[in-house]
């Protein structure tokens, strides 16, 4: 969410989908922490299958937001 916001705050469209993709990057990071959980016994299984799931939720949500703003970089320009 942090990324989000301060990617939200920058001048730019593409500037925006950095963060993004640093958003998605960080929902890898928690599945992947997930794991290392599970393993250690420190999570059960539906408390990692609930997680892991939410987290693709927001990668695939992040993924349809940088295809939108990226189709809008591409459109030319409307006459007012």
């Amino acid at each position: 969410m942090s990324n989000i916001a301060e990617g939200f705050s920058r001048k730019s469209n593409k500037e925006f989908i950095q963060y993004l993709f640093i958003s998605k990057s960080s929902a890898a990071e928690v599945q992947s922490q997930l794991y290392v959980a599970l393993d250690q016994n420190y999570i059960k299984q539906e408390a990692f299958e609930e997680i892991y799931n939410q987290a693709e939720k927001v990668s695939k949500m992040n993924s349809g937001f940088i295809k939108y703003l990226n189709s809008q970089q591409n459109k030319p320009k409307q006459p007012k």
